[in-house]
């Protein structure tokens, strides 16, 4: 997972999961992450369709 903030990307993991990239949304601040994963002006996902994935 990336977050770009500030003008720039920050790289904060690896999410195999709709609850690891929650865990990811809390830590870098946001408030009400449940919220957000299907708000493309927040999560953009790559390499598949949302809330899909693989081992």
């Amino acid at each position: 997972m990336t977050a770009h903030t500030h003008g720039r990307d920050e790289i904060l993991g690896v999410a195999y999961s709709d609850q690891d990239l929650i865990v990811f949304l809390e830590g870098a601040g946001i408030h009400d992450p449940d919220a957000v994963l299907d708000d493309p002006r927040w999560v953009e996902w790559r390499g598949g369709h949302a809330h899909e994935w693989t081992d």
